[in-house]
């Protein structure tokens, strides 16, 4: 009870509202069908009655908020179905995707944390490898996949059957998240170990710290805001580049699902997978928020 009367009314309100606004401006835009019934001559004498449906609005083919809940209504009721790799929930494609995210992510903190603490460290490693990243870091994951398909051409993990369990595409996605994803945290860490105030360094050299408990009880305490800065950023990007990858090698994932929609020109499932894809991402912020937030308070 002391929980629901701290919430403020408008942090409902408000956004309820935001979401209605929004709501609103789709419909206005949307296209609405309208069905008419003819009756002409067929040819041979006869009249027929044919049934015709017209769009008519400022972008027609864009289904309507009531078309688009219709269309995709399958999807979200039965989120977690599964009539075909290419057919599932719409919980079900994202759980695929969030898989491969988690491990790309994983592998960009692993690689990008350290990088990080060494440029922030020295002086001699951020000048020489300073440039690299700058010029490395504004490459489009479009570009990086085909990189890792030609890296790990004709990598295959099979298991007792002989099934494939882990191949070339999926060391490709792996790369292309992982990479693109690490620089916002190398990028953050290394401004938060130069962050770190020169008197807390002092005080470990007078209290003569070994470099492994300055490390783990000055430098990360210190530059931890700044680290999860950038693990936000860098989840955020990782969920942003799984869109492009499924798209491109044809993964079962809310990319691919995406992909696929576009393909048999099915504007309402695109609409649902753009939503989810943005819900999703709004989740894994505030999840990362609340994380950080915990440990600020240890």
């Amino acid at each position: 009870m002391k929980f629901l009367k701290s919430i403020k009314p408008e942090i409902i309100i408000l956004p309820v509202l935001g979401i209605l606004v929004c709501l609103g401006g789709w419909g206005m835009i949307a296209g609405t069908a309208q069905t008419k019934t003819i009756t002409k001559d067929d040819g041979w004498g006869d009249m027929i009655t044919i049934t015709e449906t017209t769009r008519h609005g400022i972008a027609k083919n864009l289904p309507n908020p009531k078309e688009a809940w219709t269309a995709s209504k399958p999807y979200i009721t039965e989120p977690f179905a599964k009539r075909g790799e290419l057919d599932q929930g719409i919980l079900a494609f994202a759980w695929l995707s969030l898989k491969l995210v988690a491990q790309g992510y994983a592998i960009a903190l692993i690689i990008g944390t350290p990088i990080g603490f060494l440029l922030g460290l020295s002086k001699k490693f951020t000048l020489a490898l300073d440039p690299i990243i700058q010029i490395l870091r504004p490459v489009s994951p479009l570009a990086w996949l085909p990189l890792g398909m030609i890296l790990f051409m004709g990598l295959k993990i099979t298991d007792s059957a002989g099934r494939v369990t882990f191949g070339t595409s999926d060391a490709a996605a792996l790369f292309t998240i992982a990479i693109c994803a690490m620089w916002p945290t190398v990028l953050n860490t290394a401004v938060g170990v130069r962050a770190v105030p020169q008197d807390y360094l002092n005080v470990a050299k007078v209290l003569k710290l070994s470099k492994t408990k300055t490390l783990f009880k000055i430098l990360i305490p210190s530059s931890l805001p700044y680290m999860f800065t950038g693990f936000r950023l860098s989840l955020g990007i990782a969920w942003l580049v799984i869109v492009a990858v499924e798209m491109l090698i044809g993964k079962p994932g809310i990319g691919g699902f995406l992909w696929q929609q576009y393909n048999a020109n099915s504007y309402s499932h695109i609409i649902l997978s753009i939503l989810t894809i943005g819900v999703i991402g709004f989740v894994l912020d505030r999840i990362m928020s609340m994380i950080e937030g915990r440990f600020r308070s240890a």
